[in-house]
């Protein structure tokens, strides 16, 4: 009896201690992402009235134009989760397969691959559209904009009052996932488009190395406020947030010679981040310098993360007066902001008082040169594929598609003047005070 009494206290201890860690995780730690907008898209009927001989061969066509618009619906859909979304792409791609793929695994392209036009908007350039007749459009273009779903929806779990540990973590895998998406359209299937990708527009190198990139570092940052909360080394948490920084770096420079009247509110959230996570590098290094009694650096060390914090101050300001896509905050007003402030404050201080009680030492003109290298936390996209065709199509139903029966007007192919209308995205400002950690 005593034993299991023992055990019971054990399991209670246990639990007491995990509903604490997750109660401590819900107020710590917030993250605030820019997003730009999604694409958009003309309406697509499917209807290849003559061409589609066989009920099979249209039953394929409804499916295909049922299964578009419900995608189309969940991405503006705020009660969307990813098991949605997935169940959604999965049955859209595998339908829409069968209008690229060979049914006979030869290098042959599909017969219906041309048949169909498509429109779609530009994430940074508005409403001004641009259409292909080719499926491989169509599955690029909508592939590009579940990759953008899922950083909204990461977003969107970023920016609630009371997150979860485990919607912390979908916050994470969301990233990854996204990146993954851009990643494997970027290498497998926008180099396959007959007609070339237009500069500045969101299929174009630049701008998807820039999402892939701001992926990776976005979903860094939950990686660093783990590590934080986790009372990890401050060693590894100042080269995360180093890395982080680069990241940021390398995805603002990617975009630097596009046009600023796009790019420009964008560019703006980049530099941000670039300031604050070298902020946030120096601070920790500072510490890691204290704790190995160099106290004079390491006050050398926090005056540069004041510098590149009050950088970060001034450059909130600028984003929040930048006109162009994306969405409307004041950073600077964020839990994710302010506490660093705070942190950076604090440590310099104490610093200052060991250094005036203990060290004594001189604090040096330059500051350190971060050479960090994090061997752990960095993070790498989810390798993403499109679903396997679906099994509507057999060899009979694309031979019950007779091309030579297409009308001489081609009547798939939407009328210049057809407006594209922009989707209705849900409200998605993050809350001055929200919260968003990984423990």
């Amino acid at each position: 009896m005593t034993y299991i009494a023992s055990q019971l206290y054990l399991f209670l201890q246990l639990f007491i201690s995990l509903h604490r860690r997750k109660e401590h995780y819900r107020k710590k730690m917030t993250h605030w992402f820019h997003r730009n907008p999604l694409k958009a898209t003309a309406p697509v009927s499917f209807n290849f009235y003559g061409v589609a001989t066989t009920p099979a061969a249209t039953k394929v066509c409804n499916d295909l134009r049922l299964s578009r618009t419900r995608l189309l619906e969940l991405f503006t859909d705020s009660s969307c989760n990813p098991e949605m979304m997935k169940n959604a792409t999965d049955l859209y791609f595998s339908l829409l397969q069968g209008f690229i793929l060979s049914l006979d695994d030869s290098s042959q392209e599909c017969k219906l691959r041309y048949i169909q036009n498509f429109k779609w908007t530009d994430t940074l350039q508005g409403q001004v559209p641009s259409s292909q007749q080719d499926a491989v459009f169509e599955l690029v273009s909508m592939g590009f904009n579940v990759a953008l779903w899922y950083t909204k929806y990461a977003s969107r779990l970023a920016g609630k009052e009371d997150i979860t540990e485990d919607e912390a973590k979908d916050v994470h895998r969301s990233l990854k996932i996204a990146a993954g998406i851009f990643k494997h359209l970027k290498e497998s299937h926008i180099p396959k488009l007959i007609t070339p990708v237009e500069k500045g527009r969101d299929l174009e190198a630049r701008l998807i190395d820039s999402y892939i990139i701001q992926c990776q570092a976005e979903a860094q940052e939950v990686t660093i406020a783990r590590a934080i909360e986790l009372k990890h080394n401050p060693g590894l948490i100042a080269a995360l947030a180093y890395e982080t920084a680069n990241f940021y770096q390398k995805a603002d420079q990617t975009l630097s010679s596009l046009d600023p009247t796009y790019a420009g509110k964008w560019r703006k959230y980049l530099n941000l981040k670039t300031c604050f996570y070298m902020a946030y590098a120096y601070c920790y290094h500072g510490q890691t310098l204290l704790a190995s009694d160099k106290c004079g650096e390491a006050i050398r060390s926090l005056q540069e993360s004041e510098k590149f914090f009050a950088k970060a101050e001034a450059l909130c300001k600028e984003y929040g007066e930048t006109k162009g896509p994306g969405t409307t905050a004041k950073p600077s007003g964020h839990l994710f902001f302010r506490k660093l402030g705070s942190l950076i404050k604090n440590t310099l201080e104490k610093c200052q008082r060991e250094n005036g009680f203990i060290y004594f030492q001189k604090v040096p003109a330059e500051a350190p040169q971060l050479e960090l290298k994090a061997n752990y936390g960095l993070v790498e996209p989810v390798p993403f594929e499109f679903p396997a065709l679906n099994a509507h199509w057999t060899p009979e139903t694309l031979a019950a598609f007779d091309l030579t029966k297409r009308p001489k007007d081609d009547t798939a192919k939407p009328k210049p003047d057809e407006e594209v209308k922009p989707l209705k995205e849900p409200d998605i400002k993050p809350q001055k005070d929200s919260g968003c950690q990984i423990s």
